[in-house]
C-alpha cells in the first residue's frame, strides 16, 4: 500500500524527522485559505504547489510548481487540482492517461534563505532479497534526475547493507556521511537522520521510504523535501493507522474488487490471465507463458480456499481487462478442490452469457477426474491440458489463432 507524500511527511515527524511543511488542498474554494493559514504557521516566502498522486516524477510532468505571489499560488493551485497530470510512472507512461489530480500540498520553500548554500541528496531504505538484508541506497546528487544518474554515473549512487538481526549501528551511519562529505552540523544531523529513517522502515513494516530530495538546508539542517512511503500489505494488520491512510481513489478498480474478495490480484501488461493457486505456481504460469510468446496480464492466486463463487468473480475480473486475448486456468488441488474451481468455471461461463476468450484449463490434484467431467459434461468451449508445457502450447495455439 503506497501513501501520498503529506501522508508519509506525518510519519516522518513522528519519528523525529523534519520535514517540509504544508497544507493539504482538496477544493479550489479553499486554495486562499490554506495559503493565508501556510505563510502564517512557516513565515514562508515563496510556495511550492505539489499535486498528491500515487506516482513519481511529478515534477517532470508539471505537478510540481513555485508560486513567488498569492497570485501565483491561486493560479497554479487551480490549474493542477483536478489535471490528468502524466509522469513516466503514470500508467502508460508520458503518453498515457495519467492520472487525476484530486489532492494538492501547498508547501513551504525549504530552500530559503540562501538557496546557493542548499544541497539536495537522494535517501531510500528498502530490502534486498539476493543479500537477504535491508538496504540504505544513497546518492550525494539527489533530485529529479536520480534515475539519470543511476544510468550515467552508477559510482555516485552507494549502497550500506544493514543486517536485520543486529540492525543499524552508529558506525554505518557516520560513514555514511562522512561519504557524503559532510562536516559540522550535517554530518551530526545526517546521522541522526539516517537512524531514524531506518528506524521508521523497520517499525513500520515497510517495503520502501524514499526521501529524494533530502535536503541540507543554509543552516546545516537536514530536511526531508518529498516522500514515498510503500507498506507491505501483509502486515497492515498490525498498522490500523496506516491502514485507515489507504485512498482508494489511486488504486486499480480490479484490484480493489478482487481484495473484496479475497483474491490475490495484480494488474500487469500482458495478453493472457492467469487464474492459479499458490504464488509460486503463478510464477512459473507466468514464466510459461512468456516462454510461449504470450504475456502476462495479471498475478490471480484464488489461494487454497477457493469456492465456485470466488472463482466465478475471478473471472469476471480477468475479463474486465479489454487486453485479455485468452486465460490459463493453472490449478493443483492440494488443499484447494479441483471440482470447486471446475464449478466456478462453469457458473462463470453460464452467468456471463458468451465468453470470446478462448479458456485454457489444467487441473491436477484432489478430484481433478471429477473436475474433467464436469467441464466435459457442461458443454463448455474449454481446451483443456494434463502438463503444464501442453498448457503453454495451447496458449500458444489460441493467440496465433
Amino acid at each position: 500500500m503506497n501513501l501520498h507524500e503529506y501522508q508519509g511527511k506525518s510519519i516522518l515527524q513522528q519519528f523525529g524527522i523534519a520535514v517540509q511543511r504544508g497544507v493539504l488542498v482538496e477544493k479550489v474554494n479553499d486554495i486562499e485559505k490554506a495559503y493565508d493559514r501556510l505563510v502564517a504557521e512557516t513565515d514562508t516566502h515563496y510556495v511550492v504547489v505539489k499535486a498528491q498522486i500515487h506516482a513519481g516524477g511529478r515534477g517532470k510532468g508539471g505537478g510540481i510548481k513555485l508560486a513567488k505571489s498569492s497570485l501565483e499560488v491561486s493560479e497554479l493551485a487551480a490549474s493542477i487540482l483536478g489535471m490528468q497530470l502524466k509522469t513516466p510512472q503514470t500508467p502508460g507512461g508520458m503518453e498515457g492517461e495519467g492520472k487525476l489530480v484530486r489532492k494538492i500540498f501547498l508547501a513551504e520553500d525549504s530552500y530559503a534563505p540562501d538557496f546557493d548554500k542548499c544541497k539536495e541528496f537522494y535517501f531510500s531504505v528498502l530490502t534486498d532479497r539476493g543479500a537477504q538484508k535491508n538496504v540504505i541506497v544513497y546518492s550525494p546528487q539527489g533530485g529529479m534526475d536520480i534515475e539519470k544518474v543511476a544510468e550515467e554515473t552508477p559510482e555516485l549512487v552507494y549502497k550500506e547493507f544493514v543486517d536485520p538481526a543486529i540492525g543499524m549501528m552508529d558506525f554505518q551511519a557516520r560513514k555514511i556521511a562522512f561519504r557524503l562529505g559532510l562536516e559540522g552540523k550535517a554530518f551530526k544531523e545526517m546521522g541522526a537522520f539516517v537512524k531514524a529513517l531506518y528506524k521508521l522502515f523497520v517499525e513500520k513494516d515497510l517495503t520502501l521510504a524514499e526521501i529524494n530530495p533530502t535536503l541540507i538546508n543554509a543552516t546545516g539542517g537536514v530536511v526531508a523535501v518529498d516522500c514515498k512511503i510503500s507498506i507491505d500489505d501483509n502486515a497492515l494488520y498490525r498498522h490500523p493507522e496506516l491502514e485507515a491512510m489507504r485512498d482508494e481513489s489511486e488504486e486499480d478498480p480490479a484490484e480493489l474488487e478482487a481484495r473484496s474478495y479475497h483474491l490475490n490480484y495484480v494488474k500487469l501488461d500482458g495478453n493472457v490471465g492467469c487464474m492459479v493457486n499458490g504464488a509460486g505456481l503463478a510464477m512459473a504460469t507466468m514464466d510459461i507463458i512468456k516462454l510461449s510468446g504470450g504475456n502476462p496480464a495479471n498475478f490471480l492466486d484464488v489461494g487454497g480456499t477457493a469456492d465456485a463463487q470466488r472463482v466465478e468473480q475471478a473471472f469476471r475480473i480477468i475479463l474486465k481487462d479489454p487486453a485479455v486475448k485468452a486465460i490459463l486456468v493453472n490449478i493443483f488441488g492440494g488443499i484447494v478442490r479441483c471440482d470447486r474451481v471446475a464449478q466456478g468455471i462453469v457458473d462463470a461461463y453460464r452467468n456471463m452469457g458468451n465468453i470470446s476468450v478462448p479458456i485454457i484449463v489444467r487441473l491436477q490434484g484432489t478430484n481433478a477426474e471429477l473436475a474433467k467431467e464436469m467441464i466435459d459434461a457442461s458443454g463448455l468451449k474449454v481446451h483443456s491440458a494434463i502438463a503444464l508445457q501442453d498448457a503453454a502450447d495451447l496458449v500458444k495455439s489460441v493467440l496465433s489463432e
